[in-house]
């Protein structure tokens, strides 16, 4: 299979092609783009899909133009939103681009031959615009019925909050991007989510008005898992690719976690895993003797690898060996402060962790919501100190419990764990 969309499809990865014809242009080398808007600091696994569309392309010899809104960014997209985003400040913006260029050249290949990608920030052509500029050379080539048609404003104009003309004007900025980016760059195709097809025939239809030209759009299914939520959410909030917002082994743990209906899916979509060995995972998760989250792991030391590289694999298979409830690996002061950055750690005085009921210290670290809650959780054997397994609830914490008399592991269930760090009064 040597054509980067069959292959794609074949992954579950092609919502929606603007043409047929998009096969036989990628039988030679072209530049494909998708954009992201700086709204946090860091790309999520919902992103992912994305970047992974840029690294397929790459992969067949296509140039990845990953656009990054510096100007979109200021606005807000509307599409796939209930309400109106808040709206960044500059020094905001810039903060939340350096981050996000750093999750783009992590997964990226930035030393292909003949492929490099190329990182843009859509600034630096909007802001040599004027209001009225924009409004003569591009807003003119805009027509009312096709903007309110999009899926995305007709959703927002039903809503009570209704729509501003700013987040209506957004489809008119990134339909110029794409303009912008074939009139410069030779960009052909435009990759985005399923809820992006609206901006993307903004663009495409720009550019037949301009030049007279075809240009092309692919859309992904948005990541969603078989419960119909969005993936990249946890209990603690988004599942972030940067490792300052979110360590590698707390990323890796929650793709072993992952449902088994769901694992599949992600192994197509978010790996470069052959998919004759995929296909192998799918027929072993029906066998009777299928060892539970076999597949998981897999899944969670590939994606990892990826966004984390070698080392964060290392890293999280290591704490999660050390760290396993009731595991007989002997914790030292020296392993756990080498953990630490991998997992949540609170810290709180001497005088507020000796002498103190372990279920008042377990919702004080949020390791648990209620006192009650974490009463039912000793009782069924599921609280961990030290790797220990705790089932006395009025269990009090003494200095015993305390490594180095400075640190102590908790575990809520053989997911959840906590450093406590413990200081002088």
């Amino acid at each position: 299979m040597t054509n980067i969309i069959d292959v794609l499809q074949e992954r579950g990865f092609i919502e929606a092609l603007s043409s047929d014809e998009i096969r036989l242009l990628t039988q030679q080398p072209v530049k494909v783009y998708c954009g992201f808007d700086p709204t946090a600091d860091s790309l999520h696994l919902g992103n992912l899909v994305a970047i992974m569309g840029l690294a397929w392309f790459q992969r067949f010899g296509h140039t990845p133009v990953a656009i990054m809104g510096g100007a979109t960014g200021m606005i807000g997209d509307p599409s796939g939103k209930a309400a109106e985003r808040q709206l960044l400040d500059e020094q905001t913006i810039e903060q939340n681009l350096k981050g996000i260029r750093k999750n783009l050249e992590t997964i990226l290949d930035f030393n292909h031959s003949t492929a490099k990608p190329i990182i843009l920030n859509n600034f630096d052509w909007f802001k040599n615009f004027s209001y009225i500029q924009f409004l003569r050379d591009i807003g003119k080539l805009f027509r009312l019925g096709p903007m309110l048609a999009k899926e995305s404003v007709k959703t927002r104009l039903q809503s009570e909050e209704g729509m501003s003309y700013t987040e209506f004007s957004y489809q008119t900025l990134q339909g110029y991007d794409f303009l912008h980016l074939f009139e410069k760059f030779g960009v052909t195709i435009q990759l985005g989510g399923s809820d992006q097809w609206g901006n993307i025939t903004a663009g495409t239809e720009l550019i037949r008005k301009v030049h007279g030209q075809t240009a092309y759009g692919v859309t992904f299914p948005l990541l969603t898992r078989s419960d119909g939520q969005k993936f990249g959410k946890s209990e603690k909030g988004a599942i972030w690719l940067s490792s300052e917002k979110l360590s590698p082994y707390e990323f890796y743990q929650y793709l072993v976690r992952v449902a088994d209906a769901d694992v599949i899916k992600l192994m197509r979509m978010l790996t470069f895993m052959d998919m004759a060995e995929i296909r192998l995972y799918e027929k072993r998760m029906q066998e009777a003797d299928y060892v539970p989250h076999t597949a998981q792991k897999r899944l969670a030391e590939e994606i990892t690898r990826l966004v984390h590289g070698e080392k964060g694999v290392e890293t999280a298979l290591k704490v999660t060996a050390e760290v396993a409830p009731g595991s007989q690996a002997k914790l030292d002061a020296d392993t756990l402060e080498s953990l630490s950055s991998s997992m949540p750690s609170y810290e709180l005085p001497l005088n507020e962790v000796v002498n103190k009921k372990l279920v008042d210290l377990l919702v004080e670290v949020g390791l648990q919501p209620s006192k009650g809650e974490a009463r039912r959780l000793l009782r069924n054997g599921g609280i961990y100190v030290n790797n220990e397994k705790i089932e006395d609830e009025n269990c009090v914490i003494v200095q015993d419990h305390l490594i180095s008399n400075r640190l102590i592991l908790l575990a809520a269930g053989k997911k959840n764990k906590m450093l406590v760090r413990v200081r002088e009064n």
